[in-house]
């Protein structure tokens, strides 16, 4: 980002690391895991984008999940919608005022502390620890990328809804891919997850995935939420 917006924001209390490309950006990202990213564009910009939303591989390194906010020239749609598809969360046209952008970073910020707020989902011996984005069946860690954990957490926050392959990839990951990708991550997910004594990521065929059988959620205080 431009020195003086980082200048800006350090006066105002924030800790600004920067970084002048992609692979700095990506060493900065794993090495001190920020609360927010501001991407000022440049020719790297959508490949920066790919490599934190893409879970695989960096999923123990960067958090694909970090807040996003692009700083373009390009005001016009075509360019807005090609970065939020990319998992930008928002797109800021220069010139823009400090102000402005300072509230949208807070903005990020709030909605970013709020679904970390250290809430655990039970379902069954299934556990989801949000806040640390792990995964338990009873006393036994399951080991699952950034998105296994994306695709998870989604289906166990409705377990017993059916989400089609065309709207897993839009709400979990923010963008578009084949359908045979959502199939392979929740054929994997659903592998690691077979030690569960309820069957889980259920196949609906021909339409899409839900986590379980309404029967089987059904049951009192199978699936709750603690804090």
């Amino acid at each position: 980002m431009p020195q003086i917006i980082a200048d800006n924001l350090t006066a105002d209390g924030y800790r600004v690391l920067c970084a002048g490309g992609r692979e700095g950006a990506l060493e900065q990202l794993a090495r001190a895991r920020p609360d927010v990213v501001v991407c000022d564009v440049n020719s790297e910009t959508l490949d920066l984008l790919d490599a934190i939303r893409d879970g695989d591989g960096l999923a123990v390194r960067v958090d694909p999940d970090v807040p996003l906010i692009v700083l373009s020239a390009r005001v016009d749609e075509l360019a807005r919608v090609r970065y939020l598809e990319h998992g930008s969360d928002d797109v800021l046209a220069k010139p823009f005022s400090y102000l402005e952008l300072r509230s949208r970073i807070r903005a990020l910020l709030r909605r970013s502390h709020a679904q970390r707020s250290g809430d655990v989902t039970r379902i069954g011996e299934l556990r989801i620890h949000h806040a640390a984005r792990r995964v338990s069946v009873g006393d036994t860690p399951v080991a699952v990328s950034a998105k296994e954990y994306a695709l998870l957490a989604h289906l166990a926050a409705e377990p017993t809804r059916v989400f089609t392959r065309e709207e897993l990839p839009r709400d979990v990951w923010g963008y578009c891919t084949p359908s045979r990708t959502v199939d392979s991550h929740a054929c994997r997910l659903r592998t690691k997850l077979a030690a569960h004594p309820q069957r889980l990521v259920i196949n609906v065929w021909g339409i899409g995935y839900r986590l379980c059988d309404p029967i089987g959620a059904g049951k009192p205080g199978n699936t709750r939420k603690t804090r």
